[in-house]
């Protein structure tokens, strides 16, 4: 092994197999063997200074296995794309995942092979991803063919699957976990990522919000030729994408606030939040390229495009600038793009009016206290029957505490229904917050109870069984 003594010597494996030992005056004499003498203590009156102990070198990391051939490749996308149709034909999933999955484990090497020669947006942060993600493979449709993760795959595999769908589509458009960037960065450099937003969500699965900045942190590190856009109202990502040397910054007003009150960077806590906010420390609200108006969205250039949406909401306002922004910077035309986005009706089911149990039904994704806030201020506008669902399934996170931080009492005076499997942990929380609930078995009882065309607000797994139930109108 070779070694590092405090001193600056070495010594190498040749060395200590000859028996060989190098004093400081350059000689080399001979070592005793354990066969040849037995071992004797040291004399203390005859050292003259103590060795210094060793400092173990790590071994260099391996390096990655050579490229696998083109006919390896080939039988890997071959392999993924089969099983990835079976999946579907017997209705066990949408093969988003599955097929990326085992074309990875046959050719390792796959997700950096299928992103060479594309303009590639990596799309990630606590909420938003999938929606934002359909609104940027929709602008990026105006300049060519893009293929996207629509199924909200948002890993390697996820990735992989929705690359080898379309060999010849120049963009693509991926929704990728917070925590997974890095290892994307790892692969290849995408041409732009969009930092969307960070908070709280999953923290049994996913922990505090400062591990999930260390990790989009390194991803940017390994990026840095990458054009990142990114959300100058939150300090969170303001504190990652800050040393990043090019990034767009878009800016459409901060709306939860508990997960940055303090600096992410010294922890001195910040004020004026839904303004110029600076911490003491140096970080500060960088200058916006791109602002979110009630009516439209302002340029770099200074002038403002109307932004007229099918998708509900201020939060998809600020989504679709996003993808405004990442297509812009891809070259695409902004009055093409702006007409594109304001088509998009749904992502994945998320907003989507569906027949459920013979009835019409607007399905809505909140997971988390900042998308609750979301959707809550979104059902507020009227008095349609509405129905809330809540499940603690591995997909969700086992914890629910988070319930005690959403904003319910927004609803009082309205009646609800509530179920899934903590729906009893959802009603006490409504009773604390003053509003009447009355809780149903299941779903299907609670659609029964609700009446005519209910809003449906549920986390991911209630969200998917429901939607997995559901026809299309």
């Amino acid at each position: 092994m070779t070694g590092t003594r405090r001193d600056g010597d070495r010594t190498t494996e040749q060395g200590e197999a000859d028996g060989e030992r190098a004093t400081a005056g350059g000689v080399t004499t001979p070592r005793p063997r354990e066969a040849d003498s037995p071992p004797t203590s040291p004399d203390p009156s005859t050292s003259t200074e103590p060795i210094a102990p060793w400092r173990v070198i790590a071994p260099p990391h391996p390096s990655p296995p050579a490229p696998g051939s083109p006919l390896r490749t080939s039988l890997a996308l071959g392999a993924g794309r089969v099983v990835a149709s079976m999946s579907r034909r017997l209705r066990l999933g949408s093969g988003g995942m599955i097929g990326g999955r085992l074309a990875l484990s046959l050719q390792p090497g796959l997700l950096a092979r299928l992103a060479a020669g594309r303009r590639i947006v990596m799309i990630t942060g606590t909420n938003g991803k999938t929606t934002t993600t359909a609104l940027v493979a929709d602008a990026l449709r105006s300049r060519g063919a893009a293929t996207s993760n629509v199924t909200g795959a948002n890993m390697l595999d996820g990735h992989v699957a929705a690359l080898m769908t379309d060999l010849s589509a120049p963009f693509a458009a991926l929704e990728v976990d917070e925590l997974h960037l890095a290892q994307v960065t790892a692969e290849f450099a995408p041409s732009v990522i969009l930092l969307l937003n960070l908070s709280r969500d999953q923290m049994d699965r996913v922990g505090e919000i400062r591990t999930v900045q260390r990790s989009l942190r390194t991803a940017l590190e390994r990026a840095p030729q990458t054009r990142v856009v990114a959300n100058r109202d939150d300090p969170n990502i303001v504190s990652i994408g800050a040393g990043h040397p090019s990034v767009t910054w878009v800016s459409g007003g901060a709306r939860w606030m508990h997960d940055a009150l303090n600096c992410p960077r010294c922890g001195a806590f910040i004020t004026d939040l839904d303004g110029p906010w600076r911490c003491e420390c140096g970080l500060t609200r960088p200058e916006a390229d791109w602002t979110v108006t009630e009516t439209g969205v302002i340029g770099p250039d200074g002038a403002e495009h109307e932004l007229n949406l099918a998708l509900p909401g201020h939060v998809n306002r600020i989504n679709a600038t996003f993808a405004v922004a990442a297509a812009v910077e891809l070259g695409c035309d902004p009055a093409e793009v702006l007409r594109r986005v304001a088509d998009l009706r749904q992502a994945s089911g998320r907003y989507s009016t569906v027949l459920l149990d013979d009835r019409v039904v607007r399905l809505l994704l909140a997971k988390n206290p900042a998308s609750w806030l979301e959707m809550l201020d979104l059902v507020s506008g009227h008095d349609r029957p509405l129905i809330l669902a809540v499940n603690s399934r591995e997909a969700d996170g086992y914890d629910v505490s988070w319930l005690w931080d959403v904003d319910f009492e927004a609803l009082r005076g309205r009646s609800v229904l509530v179920t899934g499997d903590r729906g009893l942990d959802l009603a006490v929380r409504l009773r604390y917050a003053g509003v009447s609930c009355e809780v149903a078995a299941t779903a299907q009882d609670a659609l029964v109870r609700s009446g005519l065309e209910p809003d449906v607000v549920a986390n991911y797994t209630a969200f998917r069984d429901l939607l997995s139930r559901s026809v299309a109108r």
